[in-house]
């Protein structure tokens, strides 16, 4: 969810696409409005609304909109002003063939955070264990692998791209007291060898998952995978649940799968 407050309201974007205006008082929040955002995918995030001179800017993936947010505007809220982001001319370098990280490659998504209870309840999922290898990919703040030590002392590895997120990850290791059990590699997640994982944990879109599979498909019989929000394509999961998180106050989706994984009619 992203907060915007302006003219003395709260403006809410949820990453489903629903928007909501709120009168803020001190006892808590006051609905004033409600819509969804038109042609919304799903998201790892969304995007602070931006309000100024009367209008409100929202961009919801490849698509930016323009409300009139003015006392009596005329104009429909389900009738915005709309721009399509050409995301296409936007271009990522590529790893090296020999594969290291190319110099100027930006990670592939950017960091959100997953609530603490929705962690708890994805290591849950999984069936966490002492004895498991825990790999966080895209491990962000390490607030994944860092649980995972925490609650059943099992060992953990994150993976992360974003260097400054790396040097906070370690940081939050040692307050955690779980620097002998987590570590935190600086390294591209589709560089790595994931033979040895006993549980994998992904917050990323379906078509990084994806990109992924090759590596999955050498994961040793039962070991598991558990997402956050994204499905793969192709491939079924196993279990799915619906959890409505305290920290937020979102409902967040999570699957599980376990390995060796199998595309649909196979």
């Amino acid at each position: 969810m992203a907060i915007t407050y302006a003219d003395k309201r709260l403006y809410l974007l949820y990453a489903d696409g629903t928007f909501l205006l709120a009168e803020a008082k001190p006892d808590g929040f006051q609905e004033r409005g409600k819509f969804a955002v038109p042609d919304t995918l799903p998201a790892t995030g969304a995007t602070c609304p931006v309000v100024t001179s009367g209008k409100m800017y929202v961009r919801a993936n490849e698509n930016l909109f323009c409300y009139d947010v003015r006392a009596g505007a005329d104009r429909k809220v389900a009738d915005p002003r709309h721009v399509k982001l050409d995301l296409a001319k936007i271009s990522v370098p590529i790893a090296k063939t020999d594969g290291t990280p190319a110099r100027n490659k930006q990670p592939d998504a950017i960091f959100v955070p997953t609530p603490h209870d929705v962690v708890a309840k994805m290591l849950e999922l999984a069936g966490v264990q002492k004895n498991d290898l825990v790999y966080d990919l895209g491990s962000g703040d390490g607030r994944i692998v860092i649980a995972a030590a925490k609650t059943f002392g099992s060992r953990g590895v994150g993976v992360e791209f974003d260097k400054h997120l790396v040097e906070q990850s370690l940081d939050n290791v040692q307050k955690a007291g779980v620097g002998t059990l987590v570590q935190i590699d600086h390294a591209d997640m589709f560089q790595q060898d994931l033979s040895r994982a006993d549980v994998i944990a992904l917050y990323l879109p379906p078509k990084l998952m994806d990109r992924l599979l090759p590596q999955f498909q050498k994961l040793k019989p039962g070991a598991r995978i558990v997402s956050h929000f994204f499905k793969f394509t192709d491939i079924a999961p196993d279990k799915s649940l619906r959890f409505d998180s305290r920290d937020d106050g979102d409902a967040h989706e999570l699957y599980l799968w376990t390995a060796p994984l199998h595309k649909a009619g196979r």
